[in-house]
């Protein structure tokens, strides 16, 4: 493979400005592949406003375009344009937001980007997504958080890496919670999907992916599930290239 993917748990901490955390990453990663302008996918943000979805997309690109214009990077939004596929075909790196990833992915699909995405993404365009934006890189959709506010037409997404994301992973539930825990129901999911991994991407972490190689970045750990075993913790900086 020759992807160059930067796969990112989460978008904000708490207290913090949008984006901070991940920002110079996220230069570094465009700056090493020379990138001046990156397609935006907004699909995911759903709740940006109460007038419509359009007004929605356009609250997330002006979010997003800020934090990169402090990057010296211009974003163009999909939603915006009359033939988002063409767009993709022709642009620098792209960059898909974290939301709802039902409806991220749905509008992938109705729209023809997810395809045209994957075609550029496998010959080396540069990808960077956060939470929904990183679920997407993975086969599917299933090990998502989210709930399922829409049907896509199909759950299987970029295949950009052949294993599973859980972004936001939680060790524990909430005081009082009595529900399953993460753990759990990625377990659920493995029951199902035996031949499958996944990896529990805590906050403030990501992967880094070029080519045959992933290292494990930011400042926490990643837990790694299989089906029958043991989950296995690995510390940031860790060489995760086995999964590939």
């Amino acid at each position: 493979m020759s992807v160059n993917l930067l796969l990112i748990s989460n978008s904000t901490m708490a207290g913090e400005p949008y984006l901070q955390w991940p920002k110079q990453f996220i230069a570094d990663f465009l700056n090493s592949h020379n990138v001046k302008e990156v397609v935006f996918v907004p699909y995911a943000g759903v709740n940006l406003s109460d007038e419509s979805l359009e007004e929605s997309y356009n609250v997330y690109e002006e979010r997003v375009a800020a934090v990169y214009a402090e990057l010296g990077i211009k974003i163009k939004s999909v939603h915006r344009s009359d033939n988002p596929v063409e767009l993709i075909k022709n642009a620098e790196a792209v960059a898909v937001g974290g939301g709802n990833t039902f409806h991220l992915v749905g509008q992938m699909h109705n729209t023809g980007i997810m395809d045209a995405i994957r075609e550029r993404a496998l010959e080396g365009m540069p990808y960077m997504g956060w939470s929904a934006g990183a679920n997407v890189a993975c086969p599917t959709l299933k090990t998502t958080n989210d709930m399922p506010i829409y049907e896509p037409k199909s759950f299987n997404v970029l295949k950009l890496i052949p294993f599973q994301i859980n972004p936001h992973y939680l060790d524990a539930n909430p005081k009082g919670h009595g529900g399953e825990t993460r753990q759990q129901r990625i377990e659920e999911f493995l029951s199902v999907n035996r031949g499958m991994k996944v990896a529990g991407l805590r906050e403030a972490s990501m992967l880094l992916v070029k080519g045959n190689t992933i290292k494990l970045m930011g400042s926490r750990d990643l837990r790694l599930f299989e089906f029958g075993k043991e989950p296995v913790e690995y510390a940031s900086g860790s060489d995760l290239s086995f999964l590939l």
